[in-house]
């Protein structure tokens, strides 16, 4: 679940404590204008859920009442990476003396939270790691002893960050408090800035919380910035299936998010281009004719592959589902089988006698077959 800047400076710094600037929200050009007269000299800035919105135009100064709506107006008009801006946030202009870069993230490779800091802020932190991977500073959370601010003392040990030691390494411990309190896969303040009056401000701030987790983020989940969606995705939502619509021609239909991303991976690997994600898990039998009609309804599918591996779930449940559901539907794509697993005697059989069609022993040939055909 992304967020957009607005609401994680409102609903998760701010009442942790953390400073930010004074800032409106605003749908409309004219609130624009009223906002100016309340905060001043400002910057007007895209709320959408992505980065690099300043390279995109999406930030810029207002120095006057007319520039504020002039920019908003221009701002509101813009798509950047995929998503039109509905809402502009203005926000007091700061005077900055130094520009931090902060962040809680996930440590895929340690398997633990990692508190990021830099003196660089305000620039691409993919290209100060890369090039000066000196200037990132990193600490790997143990989760029993947790991270606080003796811990962020002895990260920023050494730095000049212009007498704000002890503020900046508050401002980190909080963030790992939030970050553990509402379940975030990231946490990214860029720039922290130092103000010419001592204080230290979140000027920006890009949040990422577990989706898996919004159960317990009754409060907060629900002001997540919502995701554009295809037509059929939008579909696939209302029936409770997680598919992702893409601009390959190889379907996808398997069981469980691993297998699906694998086969995707396979076809991408024999040459072809998957058209779709589709995780359907053990609800084949009850979903498969909606699950089915999905795939085929992207008009760039020209082939489709059916992986089917069997654990938890039975196989031939599954195969019996998708079967009945061919039927039903009656498409005129070629469809290529893998079944593996739980009941993989009876759902083969199952496919050879409702459809006519042998399975493939090895997943690879079923994947290579579909991506020939759709060529």
């Amino acid at each position: 679940m992304n967020f957009l800047e607005h609401a994680a400076k409102e609903r998760v710094l701010a009442p942790a404590g953390v400073p930010v600037p004074r800032a409106v929200l605003c749908e409309t050009a004219s609130a624009a204008r009223a906002a100016f007269a309340e905060l001043g000299p400002c910057m007007v800035k895209a709320q959408v859920p992505t980065g690099k919105r300043g390279k995109a135009g999406g930030i810029r100064a207002a120095l006057s009442a007319d520039e504020a709506e002039r920019v908003a107006e221009s701002i509101l008009a813009l798509t950047i990476d995929g998503h039109a801006v509905e809402s502009v946030l203005l926000e007091e202009r700061a005077a900055i003396a130094r520009e931090f870069y902060a962040a809680i993230l996930t440590d895929t490779v340690g398997r633990c939270p990692l508190v990021l800091f830099s003196t660089e802020g305000g620039m691409d932190i993919e290209e100060v790691a890369a090039t000066r991977p000196e200037a990132l500073r990193r600490h790997r959370v143990d989760l029993d002893a947790g991270f606080d601010a003796a811990d962020a003392e002895a990260l920023i040990a050494g730095l000049d960050l212009g007498g704000a030691e002890t503020k900046v390494a508050g401002i980190l411990a909080s963030l790992y408090r939030i970050a553990v309190t509402v379940d975030a896969e990231l946490i990214e303040v860029n720039p922290l800035a130092l103000l010419a009056d001592g204080r230290v401000v979140a000027l920006d701030c890009k949040l990422t919380l577990d989706e898996a987790a919004a159960f317990r983020q009754g409060d907060l989940a629900p002001a997540a910035a919502a995701e554009p969606m295809t037509p059929l995705e939008r579909d696939g939502a209302a029936a409770g299936l997680k598919f992702i619509q893409l601009d390959g021609d190889v379907g996808v239909l398997a069981n469980g998010a691993g297998l699906t991303m694998t086969t995707m991976d396979v076809i991408s690997h024999c040459g072809g281009r998957p058209a779709n994600f589709l995780e359907i898990g053990g609800e084949a039998y009850t979903k498969s004719e909606t699950a089915l009609r999905l795939v085929l309804s992207n008009p760039g599918v020209k082939s489709l592959v059916v992986n089917f591996c069997g654990a938890f779930a039975r196989t031939d449940v599954m195969a019996e589902g998708v079967v009945n559901a061919w039927k039903r539907l009656a498409p005129t794509v070629p469809v290529f089988f893998s079944i593996h697993g739980t009941g993989e005697d009876e759902a083969v059989r199952l496919v050879r006698e409702g459809l006519g069609i042998e399975p493939y022993d090895l997943m690879e040939d079923a994947v290579q077959a579909a991506v020939e055909a759709a060529r």
